[in-house]
């Protein structure tokens, strides 16, 4: 028969086990709004719930769900969140451009900020940002404040962003040094000093 301490020991092991997957990603509930739908006999009321998830590393995903009580709702939308996860391209804990986006009546403006000024966002994109990871940025809200327009907006503003490496401008730079070291080492090889055998004709019919 195994000891009580064995018992306890294991059932203490196991809600740890569960709270750490769980907290691999920050939760955050953005929104929760008691919506209706009218059926023959009357209205049919349930929630709806907006949730962001993120590891704070880059990574960060919404999930929009709907369920017949805030509980319900809030465990649909958090694993909605947790599929839809993207990956962005931070840079030194802020963006490496200005980013835009426009989803519906919502257009968010993103901007990248020097280390110590924070974030200057409000509302859902502040939360998005702070889950990502983005600890310094600016940003604008210059249309429709729905929040779950505005959270796909913030996403698809972050998820445009490239990193430096694939700028253009940078890759035109790369290719320009290439084609002009190219071409100088053609010139060289181009020009070949005089044979001996020209100089010794030229030399002997100057003598006759």
């Amino acid at each position: 028969m195994p000891s009580p301490t064995d018992t306890t020991s294991k059932r203490n092991r196991r809600p740890g086990v569960k709270e750490a997957d769980q907290k691999q990603y920050d939760e955050r509930v953005v929104n929760i709004d008691r919506v209706a739908r009218v059926v023959k006999g009357g209205r049919r009321f349930r929630f709806r719930a907006l949730v962001v998830v993120g590891d704070h590393k880059g990574k960060v995903g919404i999930g929009l769900s709907k369920g017949a009580d805030v509980t319900a709702a809030v465990t649909k939308a958090t694993e909605v969140a947790k599929k839809q996860i993207v990956t962005l391209s931070l840079y030194k804990g802020t963006i490496p451009h200005e980013a835009e986006a426009k989803v519906g009546g919502s257009y968010i403006l993103l901007k990248p900020a020097s280390p110590g000024t924070g974030l200057i966002a409000g509302g859902v994109v502040r939360v998005i940002l702070e889950v990502a990871g983005v600890s310094n940025a600016l940003s604008k809200s210059l249309g429709s404040s729905n929040k779950t327009n505005t959270s796909y907006a913030t996403i698809e503003a972050l998820t445009s962003i490239r990193p430096a490496s694939s700028w253009i401008t940078r890759q035109s730079a790369t290719r320009f040094d290439k084609k002009e070291a190219g071409s100088k080492l053609l010139n060289k090889s181009s020009k070949k000093p005089p044979t001996q055998t020209s100089h010794t004709n030229v030399t002997e019919e100057s003598k006759k």
